[in-house]
């Protein structure tokens, strides 16, 4: 038993450019996927929470969206849901990817962040891709446009650096029960991670402009008596030449998705998963105001 006059809790929101490392990060800490990762920009769309125990503290990060210029609806209701992190946590990490340095996505986000009252963390994040004076460069650069707290570079990738941010944080949070029982790593429903799942092979799979257009909703989340599940996924775009892309020649591409997403889901869950994915079109699914609420997502942002 944890003595709960001695524990610590709160929640750090991890902000940045798309492709800074959040969702990396975030998983690194839960110890398993809670957030979907890819090598596209803006993969993550709503703010996710990934829950950990370090020391005697509980720890839940926010993965919020990348921050960028806002074009359409979902766009400026991905980055509303980023910056509302700002306002439920404890404590903002700014992650900054050291191969791009201090871009001007960057630095609308110091802007902004001089409008708040949160501690603020750096970290420079995929420091094993840059050089130790670049890397020295960019810091001074950094701390010179905003009064951070303190200074981390880490790898997210492969997890160099991060046990001294982690200690630091669960240092200074404050004296708390912990909000969660101590084996949960995320507070997103089954179904809709595994929605998430599907979308991140659709990005893995799919050319670059096809990601974009298009949401996965989960329909079916059935545990059967022997354990297993059946989940019925669709996956909506915006135009039929779309839907053509999804299914492939002859069906192959929606299978090789389908099969790729079955197997992680079965190793995340342990259990046997019996995945459908459907495609259907429609058009504007993006001023669908029912799905921004599942989402938790503003559709007024």
């Amino acid at each position: 038993m944890v003595d709960e006059a001695q524990t610590r809790a709160g929640f750090v929101a991890l902000l940045g450019a798309p492709n800074a490392g959040k969702s990396t990060l975030t998983n690194h800490f839960a110890g398993s996927k809670v957030s979907i990762v890819s090598p596209k920009a803006q993969t993550t769309r709503t703010t996710v929470k990934g829950i950990g125990i370090w020391k005697n503290t509980q720890i839940i990060f926010l993965d919020t969206p990348g921050i960028f210029k806002p074009k359409r609806r979902l766009d400026r209701a991905m980055v509303a849901s980023a910056w509302g992190g700002v306002n439920d946590a404890d404590m903002v990490a700014l992650l900054v990817d050291g191969k791009r340095g201090f871009d001007e996505e960057t630095r609308s986000i110091i802007d902004k962040l001089k409008e708040t009252h949160t501690p603020t963390l750096l970290i420079i994040n995929k420091i094993d891709l840059i050089k130790n004076e670049r890397l020295l460069e960019l810091t001074k650069e950094l701390n010179d446009a905003y009064a951070f707290e303190a200074t981390f570079m880490v790898s997210a990738l492969n997890g160099k650096g991060l046990d001294d941010f982690y200690d630091y944080v669960a240092e200074h949070l404050p004296v708390s029960p912990w909000y969660y029982p101590e084996e949960q790593m995320s507070d997103l429903p089954l179904k809709l991670l595994a929605a998430e799942v599907v979308r991140e092979k659709l990005f893995l799979y799919l050319r670059q402009e096809i990601p974009y257009a298009l949401t996965v909703e989960p329909e079916l989340w059935d545990r059967r008596e022997d354990g297993s599940v059946r989940a019925e996924m669709t996956i909506y775009v915006e135009r039929d030449g779309q839907k053509q892309i999804i299914l492939g020649h002859g069906g192959q591409m929606i299978k090789k998705i389908g099969q790729s997403a079955r197997k992680e889901l079965e190793d995340m869950l342990e259990s046997r998963i019996h995945l459908f994915l459907f495609v259907k079109v429609r058009e504007n699914w993006g001023e669908d105001k029912a799905r921004y609420s599942d989402w938790g997502l503003d559709f007024n942002a």
